[in-house]
């Protein structure tokens, strides 16, 4: 590997040794990933997050000690600026609404291939969210009718909206595609933009609304009645 390819710090979560060895030799294939850990529960998770400082955390849900969704929570908690990428065998609606709820920028099947993985740890590590976009508007509008706590500095409803007050009307329109669950490649594309434009967007978006990933900042525009 070059010495000036700047790599992506990786941890994966699963109780299972021989799953983390499959996805560690499935992903150190791709010269920009590099996996610096390995935890086999949430507890464990935790730690090596303090210790290893990874970027992107692939995460399973089901764990002994404390489960993936307890786990994600406490990473946002600790270390907000991680992006946790949900990665289990379960396609249930509900479980993506949890993850969302929890903190999660990206969530993922097992079964997904090597370039989906990777695609989708490139995306949350620039800030991006990768959910179906029609699972992730379902899963937004669940966390309006929980009473379960969304992890994001939202302060006061006032606070929220002055936050978002100081977006831009070109920010705005960024903000309404990243609630649908576009990535920025589909941003620059309905808006007639360049990819980097779109993700430029997103961070200001990001860095206004006081927020540390654009999951949480749709999140926070859908919780103070914005773009229903």
């Amino acid at each position: 590997m070059s010495s000036d390819i700047v790599t992506i710090p990786l941890l994966i979560v699963d109780d299972h040794p021989v799953v983390r060895h499959g996805l560690q030799a499935i992903l150190q294939t791709d010269a920009t990933l590099r996996v610096v850990g390995e935890a086999e529960d949430g507890l464990d998770a935790l730690e090596k997050v303090a210790e290893l400082q990874p970027r992107v955390v692939l995460m399973d849900v089901h764990m002994p000690r404390m489960d993936g969704l307890a786990a994600t929570r406490k990473i946002k908690e600790r270390f907000p600026r991680v992006a946790v990428v949900i990665l289990t065998l379960y396609n249930n609606e509900q479980y993506v609404v949890e993850a969302v709820k929890a903190g999660a920028a990206g969530y993922l099947l097992k079964t997904s291939s090597r370039d989906e993985i990777s695609n989708t740890i490139h995306e949350v590590n620039s800030g991006g969210m990768l959910i179906r976009s029609s699972t992730l508007h379902k899963a937004l509008a669940g966390t309006l009718e929980s009473d379960t706590p969304i992890p994001i500095s939202a302060g006061p409803v006032w606070q929220a909206r002055a936050d978002v007050e100081r977006l831009s009307p070109r920010e705005l329109d960024v903000l309404r595609l990243v609630v649908e669950g576009k990535t920025n490649k589909d941003i620059g594309s309905t808006l007639y933009i360049t990819e980097d434009t779109a993700k430029k967007h997103v961070q200001n978006i990001i860095g206004k609304m006081q927020v540390s990933d654009r999951t949480q900042a749709a999140v926070k525009a859908l919780r103070i009645g914005m773009l229903k």
